[in-house]
């Protein structure tokens, strides 16, 4: 049963238990108001309780019903409040830990609420593109205010229990509990105290003002409108709480729930819950249990004290795991140590880190010149120059000097993992942690499975990986894993569109118009373009027969490299990242193309962009199709959180489903017609093909 009931002498208790956060599925709603009818037909019971087991009182909607009937299947959540308050009993909420969503909409059915300390109150619907829908915005505001309302309902952010206690004329909480020991026993003692108090309160009686109301919600609107330009959810909270005091109660609540279905099919909110959804899906790999061993990792070692070793390094001493970093050259450990401080002291001038933890931190961090001084790290991560000469002497030197059953990672972007395994006698510890510039900011890890590379030690890399707070994906071995083989295509795709009369502006322009947070010309320039350029020489040798534009080996060959030496496709001033647009750049795509005797066109933004999108999304078909990735979710997850796809549109993958693969094969087809793209690739990868035969999308693979 995922609610009970207990009777206590006088006063009987419901309990929801459907860990882990006694989520609000259809058996828990029928199982409370089961017992919610068994608690009003015993006679001996004066009063009821309801609270959550474990570590929640309601975490809100069951996640396994997200979108489906079943979610509104009677009795749905504002049946199960209805009920609540019909209930010719008092029930009193004894809310702890968590009180979220529908969880708080519940207590808010309550005729009254004590609450335990530190519990994390929250109405995050706006996170998934929705508002509360069962009564939050009606409720919410006549219990703590209009104002305090709107900023959680807005927001979605938790806030203490014990801070919203303190607001002053909040009625949220009829009182707070001593601790979270003793909430069960005071919970009893209000239930008697109240048992016979007629009429018993309901929040839906409860007044709800704005002594400046039409100027107050007009502020609200012109500050969400600059925050959430993409999701019309937090405008839509606006008009909500408006309602709550505009309109009669159940007025308000049929606003709410209109508001609430029509947000549901929109692409912003599917595109959200797909995110929701899939961040969780990436911790789960197919043939690797839940419940498989991992490694201690108490010390780690990183080799390395470069921009990557040092932003790495970070990561680790955040968590509290100490980090012995090792470097050929003193200078070199010097340099990468000032950066690490110069980082550090930052955050704490910002005040976003304290002096003492800063100070914690760095007192983790230790420094070496010898291999040998490793020997008893549990883990070890290079991070050193993309060359796999460099690679071999580095792993030859780590399978001599690191004890048995640590863990040997690489750093690489594109290099083959299993051939750095093989430099070593111990391939089944070698993996692939790809952490993106700034490692100490990004939020992607892509952790590339070598093909002898052991489950406990994947296992344990994914279980590190959420411990530093990163978004960890699987990847398989191939030329560039996910993310950089995809931009591949995707830069291909960029060097044509100038070719054939695009100048970077443009292209850039449309593709940050489209939601990227930075178009393919601008993301080279940070990138550093010759790093690109590097990774161009290796294809034309690995593949000659796979065209490129040469536009941006030429723009190398001027020495213009990007930000650092303040000119790449466009210039850059000392202190400033704004991206001025380049004569020269422009002349010498002009003349390259005449050379190709390419006549300009038109080429519109809508065209820019298919292209550009596209082109990863039928690369990714090819990388699923491989098992390179497993699912298509993971392919989103590594383009939101580390190549800067606007969150509304949900990544590659979801986007493409939005749009329809039939629409996008069609594209495809008419892309492969032109004469100066590269019409072998805008062949539809297989799976692609199949998908639209079947008329399925990405998300049913």
């Amino acid at each position: 049963m995922t609610a009970t009931l207990q009777v206590h002498g006088d006063i009987a208790v419901i309990t929801l238990n459907n860990p882990p956060v006694n989520g609000l599925g259809h058996a828990t709603r029928v199982g409370i108001t089961t017992a919610l009818a068994e608690a009003n037909a015993n006679p001996a019971v004066q009063a009821i309780v309801l609270t959550g087991a474990g570590k929640a009182f309601s975490g809100g909607a069951d996640i396994k019903e997200f979108g489906s009937p079943k979610a509104l299947q009677e009795p749905n959540l504002l049946s199960v409040i209805l009920a609540i308050e019909h209930s010719h009993k008092p029930v009193v909420a004894a809310v702890h830990s968590v009180a979220m969503g529908g969880g708080l909409e519940l207590a808010l059915g309550c005729h009254y609420r004590i609450a335990a300390p530190g519990c994390n109150v929250a109405l995050p619907e706006v996170k998934l593109g929705l508002i509360p829908g069962a009564g939050g915005t009606q409720r919410l505001p006549r219990v703590l205010g209009v104002e305090a309302a709107l900023n959680m309902i807005v927001s979605g952010e938790p806030v203490k229990s014990e801070m919203l206690a303190a607001l002053p004329g909040q009625k949220l909480f009829d009182k707070m509990a001593a601790s979270i020991d003793t909430l069960a026993d005071e919970a009893m003692a209000l239930a008697r105290e109240v048992a016979n108090k007629r009429p018993m309160p309901l929040v839906r009686n409860m007044p709800c003002k704005h002594p400046m109301g039409d100027a107050y919600f007009q502020f609200a609107r012109n500050m969400v409108k600059g925050m959430a330009k993409n999701f019309p959810a937090p405008a839509k909270c606006v008009d909500a709480v408006e309602a709550a005091t505009k309109k009669k109660f159940d007025e308000g609540m049929l606003f709410e729930r209109e508001i609430f279905i029509n947000l549901m099919w929109t692409p912003e909110c599917r595109a959200l819950r797909h995110i929701f959804a899939a961040e969780r899906a990436a911790s789960k790999i197919p043939d690797v249990p839940s419940d498989t061993p991992t490694r201690a990792i108490n010390s780690l070692a990183v080799i390395g004290a470069g921009t990557m070793g040092g932003g790495i390094t970070m990561n680790f001493l955040n968590a509290g795991i100490p980090v012995k970093m090792l470097e050929m050259k003193q200078e070199a450990l010097d340099r990468g140590i000032a950066t690490i401080r110069k980082n550090y002291e930052a955050q704490v001038k910002k005040g976003k880190l304290k002096q003492d933890k800063y100070e914690q931190r760095m007192a983790l961090l230790s420094t070496t010149l010898s291999y040998d001084d490793l020997k008893d790290a549990d883990m070890v991560i290079e991070a050193v120059f993309e060359e796999m000469g460099v690679k071999e002497a580095v792993f030859k030197e780590l399978d001599r000097v690191m004890k048995p059953g640590a863990i040997l990672a690489t750093n690489t972007s594109t290099l083959d993992v299993n051939k750095i395994a093989s430099f070593t006698k111990r391939p089944q510890d070698v993996i692939g942690t790809h952490f993106f510039s700034p490692a100490n900011v990004m939020k992607l890890l892509e952790v590339v499975r070598g093909e002898k590379t052991a489950k406990d030690v994947l296992a344990t890399v994914m279980a590190l990986g959420k411990k530093i707070k990163k978004t960890s994906v699987v990847s398989g071995v191939c030329d560039g894993f996910i993310g950089n083989r995809m931009i591949e295509q995707y830069s291909r795709q960029a060097g044509f569109l100038l070719e054939e009369g695009c100048t970077p502006a443009q292209v850039d322009k449309a593709v940050e118009k489209f939601g990227f947070a930075m178009g393919p010309f601008r993301m080279g320039d940070l990138a550093g373009n010759d790093i690109g350029w590097a990774i161009r020489k290796r294809r034309y040798q690995e593949k000659p027969n796979l065209r490129y534009s040469k536009t941006a080996d030429l723009l190398c060959e001027m020495g213009r490299f990007g930000q650092k030496t303040g000119a790449g496709w466009y210039d850059y001033q000392a202190g400033r990242r704004d991206a001025i647009p380049n004569a020269q750049v422009v002349a010498m795509i002009e003349k390259h193309r005449a050379e190709l005797g390419i006549t300009p066109r038109k080429i519109s933004d809508d065209e820019i962009v298919q292209r550009l999108v596209y082109s990863l999304v039928n690369e990714a078909a090819h990388i699923l199709e491989e098992g390179i990735a497993s699912k298509a979710s993971d392919i989103d997850m590594v383009y939101l959180t580390g190549y800067g796809f606007p969150i509304h549109r949900g990544g590659p993958m979801q986007y493409a489903d939005t749009v329809g693969l039939f629409n996008v094969m069609q594209s495809m087809e008419r892309f492969a017609k032109n004469p100066h793209d590269d019409g072998k690739f805008w062949q539809p990868a297989p799976l692609l093909a199949r998908l639209v035969a079947e008329g399925k999308s990405f998300n049913q693979t």
